[in-house]
């Protein structure tokens, strides 16, 4: 069986963004099984965290030429590359932390992140990578363009490029993901356009961070100022950004056969995918796995519904995975600016070990308090066991806790909970409440 994948230490990257031309700043982080992959807004306040799943996406005909995410108004733009680098290693969990409201193009390609993430390694986890298996032909067609995709017993891409451009012309390429195709000659291919339509493009308020060197500007007969890394990078990028749009279902099983797709027709393509895998859900059948909806995380104002707990002790910034009465992760990012380092070794600050217990107590809390049974309820901590402190928490890092319920009745409940930064174990502890009315 496949276990799913995160990464095992963080990853640093900067550069401008291609539509906005901003200087942007990303920091990937090692996440723990079913977490998903989680971008967070950390340039501003507060910080706004937004999964990357159907859920999510934004029709591209607003935001064109790109995929780019939503949560209550809040965005990020130009995720493909970087979907389609977490796709092609197979990377199921990880937290994105970004300063700015676009991903960096880097070179227009996926190289970039592909290599820094080969460079800190691929964590295997101790669960099992679940697929969402295609059991029915669906499709989406757009004039001359269409996609669909097909039962098939692993994901294939099965793609074919045509323009009027006699360098571009017809190409096509055939990748079987998770098999022995070169990973590195897609994720090299970087993002193109035509020459005649660099000038409407930039009136159009895009393209502001592209270049020669991280768009290749393809004339009649040759690309302006750059050479191509092989022959059908251009049908290559295709499937790159085809990878990255259709990552947010999640893994798939199945074959996709494209003709002339693009952004536009991949999202259509999602949304089929999406009411497959509701009807599925449904019908008990077919489906392997699906990342929660968004509609199963908790932001700081749904936490206060449950909790009666408010500044400065309030210690969960946000839940970003529930399976109610089974399992919670919740996220509390540290700063410097919490209270509690003005006096806890303030010139060495680390955050007090029985905060952390306190944190992990609050989303216990939730986890139990989420039940409809519980709810309005209040959970009065009554004892913790088998409490280990393995490393210090300080300011910046940021506090992933996991909790698994045990025994939960109408009365008491007990979890087992456990803290990780950068997916690393920095507490744990048994847990046990006393459900009791307001």
């Amino acid at each position: 069986m496949d276990k799913q994948c995160t990464i095992k230490d963080k990853v640093c990257l900067e550069g401008i963004g291609l539509h906005t031309g901003k200087e942007v700043k990303l920091e990937l982080l090692p996440a723990p099984p079913n977490s998903g992959i989680i971008f967070v807004r950390k340039d501003i306040i507060p910080e706004t965290m937004i999964r990357a799943d159907i859920d999510s996406v934004l029709e591209p005909k607003d935001y064109p030429r790109r995929t780019s995410i939503n949560y209550r108004g809040v965005f990020v733009h130009t995720i493909e590359h970087l979907m389609a680098s977490l796709h092609l290693l197979s990377i199921d969990n990880l937290i994105v932390n970004i300063w700015g409201e676009e991903v960096p193009g880097m070179d227009g390609s996926a190289k970039e992140f592909v290599e820094n993430i080969g460079n800190v390694g691929i964590d295997y986890q101790d669960a099992p990578k679940r697929y969402l298996t295609i059991k029915e032909p669906l499709w989406a067609e757009e004039n001359s363009s269409s996609i669909v995709i097909l039962p098939y017993p692993v994901l294939r891409v099965s793609y074919t490029i045509k323009y009027d451009n006699s360098l571009i012309n017809t190409k096509f390429c055939d990748v079987v993901i998770g098999g022995n195709n070169d990973i590195n000659k897609i994720c090299e291919a970087r993002t193109f356009c035509l020459e005649e339509e660099v000038e409407s493009l930039i009136k159009m308020g895009m393209g502001k961070g592209s270049n020669y060197t991280n768009t290749l500007v393809v004339s009649e007969d040759r690309v302006i100022n750059n050479k191509l890394r092989s022959s059908d990078e251009f049908v290559k990028h295709k499937v790159l950004d085809l990878l990255g749009d259709l990552y947010l279902a999640g893994p798939l099983k199945g074959h996709i056969i494209a003709l002339k797709s693009g952004h536009i027709l991949n999202i259509k393509l999602l949304h089929k995918i999406k009411r497959y895998r509701e009807k599925m859900l449904t019908g008990g059948v077919g489906c392997e796995d699906y990342f929660s909806p968004m509609d199963a995380q908790l932001s700081i104002e749904d936490i206060k519904k449950i909790l009666p707990h408010r500044y400065p002790f309030l210690l969960i910034d946000r839940v970003i995975y529930m399976d109610k009465g089974k399992k919670a992760i919740g996220i509390k990012n540290v700063t410097v600016n919490d209270y509690f380092f003005q006096g806890h070794f303030p010139k060495k600050p680390v955050m007090p070990g029985v905060l952390i217990i306190e944190a992990m107590a609050q989303l216990g809390g939730v986890l139990m308090l989420a039940d409809e049974e519980n709810r309005g309820k209040l959970a009065y901590f009554m004892c913790a066991d088998k409490v280990k402190f393995r490393k210090t928490v300080e300011p910046g890092d940021q506090l992933v806790i996991e909790v698994n319920a045990g025994k939960i009745r109408r009365q008491t409940g007990v979890v087992f909970t456990k803290a990780f930064v950068n997916n690393k174990l920095v507490a744990e502890a048994e847990l046990m409440f006393a459900l009791v009315e307001p």
